[in-house]
């Protein structure tokens, strides 16, 4: 899933990024803005494309001792059979409103800081680390709840009591209905659960991924270079 998502990602920021290039021509958008449209198609894309690995690697997180499912394979052929085709695009919904300006705001703030940074001298060129730590901080702090909610409706349909949270309420109303439950039981921190440990696997995991991006992309544009000179 990983794999994929990335690929499609940063194919799709780039390409969106030509493209308001190409469309505004000398009439030159805010950076912000720019970033933002482009980090949103590319975050929505890309979800969208890889949204049932995400759903089978929620349900395969969220099994028991008693597993509900042996096998990759068997996931999917009793996804299909119990739940149709949509079973795969459970919690979609949430999920695009979770990631888009998730997205948005994360290379719309990461597009801001990386040249201030850049120019600091730090260890191993790590300026690009630190601005897509900030950038993941603030992003991921900011939809939260959309991505709680999202995992929450991924582990509805009728494996939902056989995993080894068997008290998981019954979501059958979409997110806005599932927001307001979990307020109404748990109280505006309920929306939050989670946030802490989901912040240290996404601050170092987009520290990571944007520097190894950004001194990949340096290489091939190098090489492309040092081929045409």
């Amino acid at each position: 899933m990983y794999i994929s998502y990335a690929a499609i990602q940063f194919t799709t920021y780039r390409s969106i990024t030509l493209l308001l290039h190409r469309i505004f021509g000398d009439r030159t958008i805010p950076k912000s803005v720019e970033s933002f449209v482009a980090g949103a198609g590319a975050g929505a894309t890309a979800t969208a494309s890889t949204y049932p690995l995400d759903l089978l690697r929620t349900r395969f997180a969220a099994q028991g001792t008693n597993r509900v499912y042996s096998s990759l394979r068997q996931a999917v052929s009793n996804i299909r059979r119990d739940e149709g085709a949509k079973g795969f695009f459970r919690g979609l919904g949430p999920g695009l409103a979770q990631i888009v300006p998730f997205m948005g705001l994360f290379f719309a703030i990461y597009e801001q800081l990386r040249l201030p940074l850049g120019k600091l001298d730090l260890p191993f060129g790590s300026g690009d680390a630190t601005a897509g730590v900030v950038a993941s901080v603030v992003a991921k702090t900011g939809v939260f709840p959309l991505d709680l909610v999202r995992k929450r409706i991924q582990v509805q349909g009728p494996t939902r009591e056989s995993y080894v949270y068997k008290d998981i309420p019954r979501y059958d109303l979409g997110a806005t209905k599932a927001i307001r439950m979990i307020v109404e039981r748990e109280g505006v921190r309920g929306l939050y659960r989670g946030l802490t440990v989901s912040l240290f696997k996404a601050a170092p995991a987009s520290a990571v991924t944007i520097w190894t991006y950004e001194r990949v992309l340096g290489l091939l544009v190098g090489s492309t270079e040092t081929k045409e000179a």
